[in-house]
């Protein structure tokens, strides 16, 4: 059997009602501490949008239609990693609230062009800040040099996934 990662374990004892759980090496594998990890950025980004409804989900849709006005929803779906389906169903949404327009093409009628609306623009400025808290949260913790390192660790993992 392959030995297990050589990554330090977290030294911990996790328990309720009076029973400490050790972790033997759970801890030290690389799939657990990176859903941990996302487990706490997700709680702390939800505590970030309380109050406006928006998801993380709607907020990549919306941050890449601003940046690239005209987009398909193809070509966010595919940046985004989702499939058609749930990429319609976040725009509908995004639509349903006024912060979203779908325009046909003029040189291809079977597409439709994304554009951000200003009620949008202001959404997603709100939700900007509010995300730039969030990850200052979490970003803080790093040095420069070792912010660098972990995200370009991150993109080596996320890379031909």
């Amino acid at each position: 059997m392959a030995e297990l990662s050589s990554a330090a374990p977290i030294e911990q004892r996790v328990g309720g009602e009076g029973h400490d759980l050790l972790f033997g090496k759970l801890d030290a594998l690389l799939g657990y501490r990176v859903r941990r990890v996302h487990g706490a950025m997700h709680r702390d980004f939800l505590a970030a949008m309380a109050g406006l409804d928006f998801t993380q989900k709607q907020t990549g849709t919306l941050w890449l239609i601003s940046e690239n006005p005209g987009v398909s929803q193809v070509s966010v779906a595919a940046a985004l990693g989702m499939d058609r389906a749930t990429m319609m169903s976040v725009v509908d949404r995004l639509q349903d609230r006024g912060f979203v327009i779908r325009k046909r093409s003029t040189t291809d009628r079977r597409r439709q062009e994304l554009y951000v609306t200003p009620a949008g623009q202001s959404m997603l400025k709100k939700v900007k800040d509010r995300i730039a808290t969030h990850e200052r949260k979490f970003t803080s913790r790093f040095r420069p040099a070792e912010l660098a390192a972990l995200l370009a660790a991150l993109e080596k993992l996320s890379s031909d996934v």
